[in-house]
């Protein structure tokens, strides 16, 4: 019989809807039963395509007898971290700060009044490693609970004392400067890995943000440094098994410095912001791999998480069957030589595994190999990779593919559209701006209210519940923002403005701090504040920068005023961490190079224009906006861009004026003119 959670639509909630423990969804009803019974409350915190969410799930979570025992003595509570980012983030501030990690699933024990007292990640069926078993945890805690309540009390009541002490208010250490950002790259030129790229040792995640960060300071200083790690970190990534050398798009972390092998699951968030990385790169140096790489990643977004209403998915599991009716991590993607032959043939199979790095002994699990570029293939026959491509991938398009979590995640999509519109402008595919515009449409249509107030997911076109956090209107207005420029269209410069006006209503506090959650959203035991850039930008970190694009846009005083306020926390992190604060250090970079304003006026169908208006975006000056379309007029039906009024063609001849603050240089009306304007440093 199912429990709860089939009423719910959160894909990582309906996978434990048969399961025999009693699930609740988050709720105060849950508390409340809690309450009556007089029992505390299991929060368990995962999300659909986690590995060790399914092996807990599948270990302990559908075993009858640990059901039994769980149902009789705790309110048991699941959640989903994507669907409820600021519940995950509050309980995993307390596991991390109780024992000095995190992850998921994450395992809390609260009080009925949701304040937390014992905590883990995954627990093993049986103790193993150091590690008591799952039924020896809820011994221990309900055993706690019944005999020694005031001490747990006592407990919870200090560690929510703690939290609730907690506040960063960095608004007023002023906006990071020169000085800020060359300490972050003497930082960053320590942690780099010169022999294999990126930063740090296993495992190693794709560093997109700090990336983005080493791109905008070259482009503004010249630094040939933070250029070389930059490309030396995504040739390294693109060669490795962390990318998927037949269908693109990449893997959500290598659990080896090499790049060798994956943890498996793809997530929209980390192929948006990586795609858009390659597209930079390429804008920065011509890299034919960058140049693949973006696109193959951006036809992997649309090709396996685009959703029937014209969003995105969140995300690819990591397992899948393996032939034998086993869920196996890395089913669907690695190979061994045996299976090389199958599919090719003696010759092209031996070929392909010398190409594609395929041993005898195998790089991953019982003799298998994740495909990758090692340098040691040589020169390759372009042809003839490309033929045993397409074969190997029509053969894996035949295993039982990954589970897919269809939800469509507002922030995640905000970053896809990003993405999908400049890849789409660079490289002339306007399909992909077609894809980016109409999951723009989505966000609008479906997550936006009458009041602009965002909606956090939806699922088959359905808006779900949960209210939207900061993370959301960030990357949305990011989005919209980089729609408008590569589009010509001021629409989305306006719903960008909706978006960031409630930032600044009710997000922001005093001295230009900002909170994961609104004001008026659900009371939970402290109000999330995280500036950290994670896997993807925070919420602080992306709200500063489309606060300070749309002030670039605006000439917002508002707006621009916000955004230097939120970069304090640059200023105070990014000398000290510059890793976990990337997105930061790239908005601060636009910052300090103004940002340029660029506008291009002329009719979008004179091929001079539109000729512009394409070298205005794949310039590389930091953050610089773009807007484009006809001269400012009165009565136009369309919303105009305001960095279009005053600025007339030059005889007769469509031009760009690239300016700060709203102060022009001379126009120009040709492409190398521009170019020039835009490849010089600040002012």
């Amino acid at each position: 019989m199912a429990n709860r959670l089939a009423h719910e639509t959160s894909p990582y909630l309906l996978q434990h809807a048969d399961n025999p423990v009693d699930w609740w969804p988050w709720s105060e009803e849950a508390f409340a039963e809690a309450r009556r019974r007089g029992v505390p409350v299991l929060l368990s915190v995962g999300y659909s395509s986690c590995h060790w969410c399914h092996v807990m799930a599948h270990e302990s979570f559908e075993d009858a007898a640990t059901a039994t025992y769980l149902n009789e003595h705790f309110v048991p509570v699941k959640v989903d971290r994507e669907e409820r980012p600021d519940v995950d983030a509050v309980y995993m501030e307390a596991v991390q700060a109780a024992t000095g990690q995190g992850g998921w699933p994450m395992t809390v024990f609260l009080t009925p009044e949701a304040e937390p007292f014992y905590f883990g990640t995954y627990f093993p069926p049986s103790p193993r490693h150091g590690m008591p078993s799952f039924q020896q945890v809820l011994e221990g805690v309900r055993a706690a609970w019944t005999d020694r309540r005031e001490e747990v009390g006592e407990v919870a009541g200090n560690i929510v004392r703690e939290l609730s002490g907690r506040s960063l208010a960095f608004g007023g250490a002023g906006a990071p400067g020169e000085q800020e950002t060359a300490q972050a790259l003497l930082g960053l030129t320590r942690d780099y890995d010169a022999r294999y790229g990126g930063f740090g040792g296993a495992p190693k995640f794709p560093p997109s943000m700090v990336v983005e960060f080493l791109l905008r300071h070259h482009a503004r200083t010249g630094a040939e440094g933070a250029l070389q790690m930059a490309a030396d970190t995504c040739e390294a990534m693109a060669r490795g098994g962390i990318y998927d050398q037949l269908g693109g798009g990449f893997a959500r972390y290598s659990v080896d410095r090499e790049w060798v092998v994956p943890h498996f699951e793809k997530m929209l968030y980390d192929n948006a912001l990586l795609c858009r990385v390659y597209a930079h790169l390429w804008r920065a140096t011509g890299s034919d791999l960058a140049r693949r790489v973006a696109l193959e990643t951006a036809d992997f977004m649309v090709r396996e998480l685009r959703t029937a209403e014209g969003g995105f998915a969140s995300a690819l599991d990591a397992d899948s069957d393996d032939g034998t009716g086993r869920h196996v991590e890395g089913a669907y993607y690695v190979w061994t030589p045996g299976q090389l032959r199958e599919v090719l043939g003696e010759e092209d199979a031996a070929y392909a595994a010398r190409y594609f790095g395929v041993t005898d002994e195998g790089t991953f699990e019982h003799g298998s190999s994740v495909l990758r570029l090692p340098q040691s293939a040589g020169v390759a026959d372009a042809e003839r990779v490309e033929r045993i491509r397409r074969r190997l991938l029509d053969a894996r398009d035949r295993r039982p593919r990954p589970g897919r979590d269809d939800k469509v995640v507002a922030a995640w999509n905000g970053l896809a559209i990003a993405a999908l519109a400049e890849t789409g402008a660079y490289f002339d595919r306007p399909d992909l701006v077609e894809r980016a515009t109409e999951a723009a449409d989505l966000l609008v249509r479906l997550h936006m209210d009458s009041t602009a107030r965002l909606s956090r997911t939806s699922r088959d076109g359905q808006a779900g519940a949960n209210a939207g956090v900061l993370e959301d209107y960030g990357d949305v207005a990011e989005g919209f923002l980089a729609l408008a420029a590569v589009t010509g269209e001021g629409v989305w410069l306006e719903f960008a403005g909706f978006l960031l006006d409630i930032v600044l209503d009710r997000f922001t506090g005093e001295d230009g701090a900002l909170y994961d959650t609104a004001h008026d959203a659900e009371q939970l035991i402290r109000r999330p504040q995280d500036p950290t850039d994670n896997a993807a930008p925070s919420g602080w970190t992306a709200a500063a920068g489309a606060l300070l694009a749309y002030a670039a846009h605006t000439g917002s005083e508002a707006h621009r005023t916000a955004a230097e306020g939120a970069l304090g926390v640059v200023k105070a992190l990014g000398p000290r961490a510059p890793r976990f604060i990337g997105w930061g250090l790239a908005v601060a970079e636009a910052l300090l190079d103004g940002p340029r304003e660029v506008a291009v006026v002329g009719d979008p169908d004179d091929p001079d224009a539109r000729a512009l208006h394409r070298a205005a975006l794949v310039a590389a000056a930091p953050g610089a906006v773009v807007a484009y379309g006809r001269p400012g007029e009165e009565d136009r039906d369309d919303v105009e861009f305001p960095l279009l009024r005053d600025r007339p063609l030059v005889g007769g001849r469509p031009a760009a004026y690239v300016c700060r603050h709203f102060v022009c240089d001379a126009p120009t009306t040709d492409v190398a003119g521009l170019e020039g304007k835009l490849s010089s440093g600040p002012r």
